[in-house]
């Protein structure tokens, strides 16, 4: 497989060349009467379209290192727009499509995005927005665009795209800002990560550490507004001439059918949506498949065994940030359970807080640098402690919670301030969701910590937040009595949180802070140990 680190536009040139006619993507999209409808690329129409995107850019007078956002789900014109800004030199900033409000104005505002790509379903956001953001000039639309937008010009991409106007393209250069990559702000205001396209290459270039070989066909249902899908999955893809699928939106109801139809060999997910797939019932297309491995990034150790048995698939667990940092358990190499360990040109170290590396079974932070020295420095925009402290003393700091066993396996606990402590001890979270997950009634579950005026200071209430399928009927009392078996009684939860969906980032990441408004304005139902329903907020507010 190619390993020499390329640019995007790069990668397409040379796959043109290389596999002339080639589908190199395949979107797949669930259209609303069930069926599977899907658009294809070559990596010649990639290129085509994205020297359009990127005549147009340069007609809207974006100069080189300008910043427009990129706001849709995952279409063609994403990896488009892609090529078109390296190819005018501009910076692409990533953002969810679902982002509205404050939130939206907030990550544009702080980008500087002088323009808007983005999709007619999410249009309405940004009109809601435009009139805050003094610095943005254009607005173009995946589809219908609206009448007017205040002092930003709109317009349906297709027309922008029809500009015959030729940029000065620079020479390919890895040091330069490719995307201002937000990070999923589960807690607070996003970071904006200065990427460079290094970083993409450099990712692109793991493919046979990956797991990843010739005839492989990759699939992905993440966000390309996500590191993962889009440095991993699609940089791969691009880079060694690997056939991609990708869905508009992840599925998990139709995930294995997909699969199945379009011959992928691997796909990518995160914890979260392991216990989710696994949730879902038994289905004929659960093992009728060509899927040879999972890239999982936190994969539940008391679900691995069950996941790879039941869908026949094995599991390659792994560890990474968009900043830097990984870590590899490939199949059959690690302990089940392990994150794996950093690749031969990379040490990875668990700190404690002084800063002095403990030993095997003790927790720390997860740190990382090259086995030639010092770190490459973090970015953040216009935050310069936050970049700092990332990289202190040499050491890129993960944010992350671990520890290494005897043989230098690592192994994730959680993330720095998000574990869960009670009664002196810290409890598993993923364990708890994975057992309540193997109920049929169970469509989704996410475990979090809820400090209340109860607990002692650094400890708090575990809280499973449970989404039931349609037409379900399961009691809180009876989600209690199975963890209780299954678990023992020192990881029940403290309350059950019935609600009609848990909120997630692009990413597929929960979002907790949403989860804890619903407790403070009485949506959906509470239930405590004994399964009586709660009526006051355990964390102070009445609801």
């Amino acid at each position: 497989m190619i390993a020499e680190l390329r640019t995007p536009a790069q990668m397409v040139r040379d796959g043109m060349n290389r596999w002339p006619g080639l589908d190199i993507l395949t979107f797949v999209e669930v259209a609303a009467d069930g069926r599977l409808t899907e658009e294809r690329r070559t990596y010649q129409t990639l290129l085509a379209n994205g020297e359009a995107i990127a005549g147009a850019l340069a007609a809207e007078g974006m100069a080189p290192g300008a910043t427009f956002a990129i706001m849709m789900q995952n279409h063609p014109q994403f990896v488009e727009a892609i090529v078109g800004s390296e190819l005018a030199g501009t910076v692409f900033v990533p953002v969810d499509p679902r982002a509205r409000g404050e939130k939206l104005a907030y990550m544009l505002r702080f980008a500087r995005c002088r323009g808007v790509l983005v999709a007619d379903y999410a249009l309405a956001h940004v009109l809601a927005v435009a009139d805050d953001l003094p610095e943005l000039q254009w607005i173009w639309v995946l589809g219908e665009p609206a009448a007017s937008a205040g002092r930003a010009r709109v317009a349906s991409l297709r027309q922008v795209m029809e500009r015959r106007h030729a940029p000065p393209v620079p020479a390919p250069d890895l040091g330069r800002t490719m995307q201002l990559l937000y990070t999923s702000g589960t807690t607070g205001d996003p970071k904006a990560i200065v990427s460079p396209y290094a970083r993409f290459a450099g990712i692109a270039a793991l493919g046979p550490a990956l797991g990843l070989r010739d005839g492989d066909r990759p699939y992905t249902g993440l966000s390309l507004t996500h590191a993962n899908a889009q440095l991993i999955t699609l940089g791969n893809a691009l880079a060694h001439g690997l056939p991609l699928v990708i869905s508009r939106r992840f599925t998990k109801s139709r995930l294995w059918e997909i699969l199945a139809r379009y011959d992928c060999t691997m796909f990518s997910l995160l914890g979260g949506m392991a216990i989710s797939i696994y949730a879902e019932p038994p289905g004929r297309w659960d093992r009728d498949h060509r899927v040879r491995y999972v890239l999982s990034a936190g994969m539940p150790p008391n679900l691995w065994p069950s996941f790879a048995e039941r869908f026949g698939v094995e599991i390659f667990e792994f560890f990474g940030a968009a900043e830097g940092g990984m870590t590899l358990n490939p199949p059959g190499a690690g302990p089940i359970g392990s994150i794996g360990k950093p690749p031969p040109d990379s040490l990875c170290t668990v700190r404690d807080e002084a800063d002095v590396e403990c030993l095997p079974g003790v927790l720390g932070e997860i740190c990382f640098r090259p086995v030639c020295g010092e770190p490459p420095p973090v970015t953040y925009l216009d935050n310069p402690a936050a970049s700092a402290a990332k990289v202190r003393d040499g050491w890129f700091r993960s944010g992350d919670a671990g520890y290494k066993d005897a043989g230098g396996w690592l192994y994730f606990a959680h993330r720095l301030g998000g574990s869960i402590r009670r009664n002196g001890d810290f409890v598993s979270a993923a364990q708890i969701e994975a057992e309540i997950a193997a109920l049929d009634q169970v469509a989704d579950v996410h475990v979090y910590g809820l400090a209340t005026p109860a607990n002692a200071p650094g400890e708090k209430e575990i809280v499973a937040a449970v989404v039931l399928h349609p037409g379900a009927v399961l009691d809180a009392r009876s989600i209690l009595d199975h963890c209780r078996h299954r678990i023992g009684a020192a990881s029940i939860p403290s309350f059950i949180q019935l609600v009609d969906e848990i909120p997630k980032t692009a990413s597929e990441k929960p979002q907790q802070r949403f989860l804890e408004r619903m407790l403070a304005e009485g949506r959906g139902a509470l239930f405590d140990t004994t399964g009586s329903m709660v009526t006051q907020n355990p964390a102070g507010d009445p609801q």
